[in-house]
C-alpha cells in the first residue's frame, strides 16, 4: 500500500508530470488559524528541479493564503493523485518558499519552465520545495476522471495586465497582501515582470 522513497524516483518524476493537476496545502502556526488547500493546474507551470526539489509558478489571483504561510513557517504538502489510469497518489511534504520576481534566482528557475508564457498569467512568485518525506498510496478510492484541457479564462483574462494594473488588482484584494489570518502575503508594489 503506502511506500516512503528517500527521492523522487524516475518514476515518481514521470507519474508527478504526467497529472494535470494536483494539490497544495499549507497552515499558518497558529492553532486556530486557517488551513488552505488549494488546486494547480495549467500544464507545464510544474517542475521536478532535481530529485529533492520541485517548483512551481504562483499565478495571479484573489488570495495568498500559501505565500503567506509559506513566508511565517514554510511547511506544505504537494499531493498528485490519478484520475486516470493504475490508481496511485504521490505526496511530497517538505519545506517550501516563495521565490519572488526581485530575487536574483527568480530568472534562472523560470527557464525551468519553457512552456510557459508565464506573463500572460500574472506571475507572481515561483514556489520552490525542498522534499523532507516522500510518499506514495495506493488511490484505489479516486474516482476515474478525465482531463480535456486546460481551461483558457486564467491566461485571457491577465494576458491584458501590464505591472502596474496587476499590482492595483492586488492592492484592491483584501487577502493579497494580507492573509485570512491577518499573516504578511504578497509583496507589494510586485516587483516588475522579468
Amino acid at each position: 500500500m503506502g511506500k516512503t522513497h528517500d527521492r523522487i524516483s524516475e518514476r515518481l518524476r514521470t507519474f508527478i508530470e504526467e497529472q494535470p493537476v494536483f494539490f497544495t496545502a499549507t497552515a499558518p502556526l497558529a492553532c486556530d488559524g486557517t488551513v488552505n488547500l488549494s488546486p494547480k493546474g495549467l500544464r507545464g507551470s510544474l517542475a521536478v528541479l532535481d530529485e529533492l526539489t520541485v517548483a512551481y509558478l504562483d499565478f495571479a489571483g484573489s488570495n495568498a493564503e500559501t505565500v503567506a504561510h509559506l513566508r511565517e513557517n514554510g511547511r506544505i504538502t504537494l499531493m498528485w493523485c490519478a484520475f486516470s489510469g493504475p490508481p496511485n497518489i504521490v505526496r511530497v511534504h517538505g519545506r517550501g518558499e516563495p521565490v519572488f520576481r526581485d530575487d536574483p534566482r527568480f530568472p534562472q528557475l523560470l527557464e525551468r519552465f519553457p512552456g510557459i508564457d508565464a506573463t500572460q498569467h500574472g506571475l507572481r512568485a515561483i514556489i520552490v520545495v525542498h522534499a523532507e518525506l516522500i510518499r506514495d498510496t495506493c488511490g484505489y478510492a479516486v474516482p476515474f476522471m478525465t482531463y480535456d484541457e486546460d481551461r483558457t479564462l486564467h491566461g485571457s483574462r491577465f494576458a491584458r495586465e501590464t505591472d502596474a494594473t496587476l499590482d492595483a488588482y492586488f492592492a484592491k484584494k483584501e487577502h493579497v497582501a494580507t492573509s485570512l489570518d491577518g499573516l504578511p502575503g504578497l509583496p507589494l508594489p510586485l516587483p516588475p515582470s522579468p
